[in-house]
């Protein structure tokens, strides 16, 4: 049988025109900081400059490299040293089981995107994979100081 009018468009829905954040963590603008990201070899002495941080959150990592060796599905280590900011330290050391305040982070990212932006430039996106909560919740609290990025 067919419904009545009124009943079918009770049923139809309504699309909104606004984009949906897909995102779980807010991305946050690092880009004028000048922050650099290093990749870590095997021991304390192997680190070269992997890129400079674009956008950071308390999930994933933006960097913008001339690196043309990474590519999607990578898993890279680096160390990311933010400065303490309005007396926020982004990262706690639990090593000693006092916690106590840190400005580095060693750890994986997994790379999602590689962008090539120029003749020798690339943007990496990727996954931050093995951050403890504790790490991540004082990013969190740290970036949410900084600028959101577009």
């Amino acid at each position: 049988m067919n419904q009545p009018a009124a009943s079918q468009s009770s049923t139809m829905r309504i699309q909104s025109t606004e984009t949906i954040e897909r995102r779980s963590h807010r991305r946050y603008d690092m880009e004028s900081q000048g922050i650099t990201v290093e990749r870590c070899g095997a021991g304390p002495q192997r680190r070269e400059t992997l890129g400079q941080i674009l956008d950071l959150s308390a999930m994933g990592v933006r960097v913008r490299t001339s690196d043309a060796s990474v590519k999607v599905d990578n898993q890279i280590r680096i160390r990311i040293d933010l400065p303490a900011y309005a007396g926020i330290h982004p990262f706690v050391d639990t090593a000693t089981g006092e916690p106590q305040p840190k400005r580095e982070w060693v750890g994986w990212m997994a790379v999602s995107r590689v962008q090539r932006v120029g003749p020798a430039t690339y943007e990496l996106g990727g996954r931050l994979v093995d951050m403890e909560e504790i790490d991540r919740g004082m990013l969190g609290l740290y970036l949410s100081t900084q600028p959101l990025a577009a």
